[in-house]
């Protein structure tokens, strides 16, 4: 018979260790390990089979499998993919982050700051597809007086609410026409819910498990249990649930603390298994870690299906929904949405959300185009060039990547003979999209070219091109994409790699091969005065 087995794993990466060490040597973290015991694995006659893919029963194959025995396979062009057909969020940017809308089944993990809008955001795509969907909500850190007094302030509960009164009215009016001339009035016959009914003679505890917190068929459940949860996910079946947080869910039978290594694995392997085989959605929000990435373990990202970061500052008003993995779309994909006072409002346009006013261009402005995913967003680069105040310059950016700045201020310097070593150069973007794509190479140096010359660039000029090491401006991808977008939001010039041909866009295009072409197609030689017009 095999024993267990004690491993020593480490809370910030997962790293496992046969002993104990004060430093995690794969992360470096200090006193991060836990002691683990590793139970003997099942074997093959007690280990849990699904019996069928949801929805799927291929003729001449058996739905069913025994335990013990393998699962029978089929082909693959048996499987139809009418049950696999996405439903819209109710928001276009989170439907287009995650490649159309939400498959039916799937593991979504959400992650953020604290404070960034996770929950928010959630509670409100849960209301939303109430009205079509069942839609269950585990509240794991917040009581369900915390969670309704939230919903009243996103409005979630509001248009419910007014729909309940509206029906009562109209029920009012109704009995009251249909009353007997005799003035004997009936009392009325209450109707209870079948759903209700059949949910309260299949699972006794829903009532008090499970609240409604609004008249549509979204459930609120505040339990940190996993085996709780479990049971009402297999009880109540919603098409739709949602984990906040996998923190801070436990599993009763292990001993570690919730949020450790071994509970946020089990819990959600536990959670998978039973998503994949009652086809329920599940959207999972996990916490991050002082360097941003997921708190737990890294097997938490390979369990999931989606992996969305939600970014931004917490103290600016828009919001950025990131997808990292994503086995039903592309990566990269990015959404806008802007915090309100009644919650989260998705941003049709983001170019002009992140596109200054051109109206007043200032010197060291320039306007690139970056590509998130497969979305083109016009940008406005700010650069500031100054001398030095301290022996040594200082570089720094905000939303742009530091070591690009530091390749191209030596570019320029050694290409095109700009004195920089000795000034400070701060690169910023407008709105603090990160842009980190080399397309904007082109942009940056423009940008820091204008500023040390004390030039206002042309606002309605679209600077695009990656710089390389010997000055040369190199092409890029989806130029076409860029310029449409560019054309779209009133540009008329653009200076792009020389080589590319793209399509009559209404633009005039300015080829050029290295920077010192571009420097002298975007600069003037003199600064504008108060008659000129660009």
């Amino acid at each position: 018979m095999a024993k267990s087995r004690t491993l020593y794993v480490c809370n910030e990466c997962g790293a496992e260790f046969p002993q104990y060490f004060g430093r995690c040597s794969a992360c470096h973290a200090w006193n991060s390990l836990e002691e683990q015991v590793e139970q003997p694995a099942p074997t093959p006659s007690q280990r849990f089979s699904w019996s069928h893919i949801p929805g799927e029963n291929p003729e001449g194959l058996p739905s069913v499998t025994k335990p013990g025995q393998p699962r029978a396979s089929f082909l693959l062009s048996q499987i139809s993919d009418q049950s696999q057909s996405r439903m819209p969020s109710g928001y276009g940017e989170l439907d287009r982050v995650l490649g159309g809308g939400i498959v039916p089944g799937s593991l979504v993990l959400i992650g953020g700051e604290p404070g960034i809008g996770k929950s928010t955001l959630l509670l409100q795509v849960a209301h939303i597809l109430s009205h079509t969907k069942r839609v269950l909500y585990v509240s794991a850190e917040e009581s369900g007086q915390q969670v309704k007094l939230r919903s009243q302030r996103l409005e979630v509960a509001a248009d419910s609410e007014t729909e309940t009164e509206t029906e009562t009215e109209t029920e009012t009016e109704t009995e009251t026409e249909t009353e007997p001339e005799n003035g004997n009035q009936q009392p009325p016959t209450p109707t209870a819910d079948p759903f209700t009914e059949q949910l309260k003679n299949r699972h006794p505890k829903t009532e008090s498990a499970t609240t409604a917190i609004t008249e549509k068929d979204l459930y609120l459940l505040p339990e940190t249990d996993l085996e709780v949860i479990l049971r009402e996910l297999e009880s109540l079946k919603p098409q739709l649930a949602v984990i906040d947080s996998i923190q801070t869910v436990f599993f009763s039978s292990l001993t570690s603390a919730p949020g450790s290594v071994a509970q946020v694995r089990e819990c959600t392997s536990a959670l998978m298994q039973v998503a994949k085989r009652e086809n329920i959605t599940l959207l999972i929000v996990g916490h991050v870690t002082k360097d941003g990435g997921i708190a737990g373990p890294r097997v938490l990202e390979h369990l999931v299906d989606t992996v969305l970061y939600f970014e931004g500052d917490r103290f600016a008003s828009h919001r950025l929904l990131r997808s990292m993995k994503n086995r039903f779309g592309a990566t990269h994909e990015i959404g806008v949405f802007e915090m309100v006072a009644h919650g989260l409002k998705e941003v049709s346009n983001p170019s002009e959300l992140f596109l200054g006013n051109r109206d007043d261009f200032s010197p060291g402005t320039s306007t690139v185009v970056a590509l998130e995913g497969t979305r083109p967003i016009v940008v406005e680069i700010q650069a500031l060039v100054s001398p030095a105040s301290y022996g040594s310059a200082r570089r720094a950016t905000t939303g742009v990547d530091s070591s690009r700045l530091l390749q191209i201020l030596a570019v320029l310097e050694k290409r095109v003979g700009i004195p920089l070593s000795k000034l400070d150069a701060y690169v910023a973007s407008v709105g603090g999209l990160k842009v980190e794509e080399p397309a904007a190479d082109l942009g940056i140096a423009i940008a820091i070219v204008a500023s040390f010359r004390d030039r206002v660039v042309d606002p309605r000029t679209i600077l695009i091109g990656e710089i390389g090491l010997g000055g040369q401006v190199r092409p890029v991808s989806q130029l076409e994409l860029r310029l449409r977008e560019a054309a779209k939001l009133g540009f008329k010039r653009a200076i792009i790699p020389k080589g590319q041909s793209p399509a009559d866009l209404g633009l005039q295009i300015i080829p050029v091969s290295k920077v010192i072409d571009a420097i002298i197609a975007s600069i003037p030689a003199q600064p504008p005065t108060m008659n000129d017009e660009f």
